[in-house]
């Protein structure tokens, strides 16, 4: 009963998420103001040559460091659970 349950609930997700990938659009590069402002800018105000760091690291560092928080406490979480237990 309970694998079949697993069954049913696996197949319910990858449903879902088909659906949700089958809604995605994706734009023409440069079409938005902001993209030629940080091709014209990044260099300037943040001193990187690659316009990818510039945004990653100066323009969206909190985000880009809550990212990596959110990473480092699933691995531990992941560690945690699958870690082998020592018997007494």
């Amino acid at each position: 009963m309970r694998r079949k349950i697993s069954i049913i609930l696996t197949i319910l997700m990858i449903g879902m998420l088909g659906v949700i990938v089958s809604g995605l659009t994706f734009g023409e590069p440069g079409e938005h103001p902001m993209d030629r402002y940080f091709i014209e800018n990044s260099q300037i105000e943040s001193g990187a040559n690659n316009v990818v760091t510039a945004v990653l690291f100066d323009y969206r560092g909190f985000d880009t460091l809550g990212e990596a928080a959110v990473l480092f406490t699933a691995a531990l979480g992941a560690t945690l659970v699958l870690r082998k237990r020592r018997e007494d």
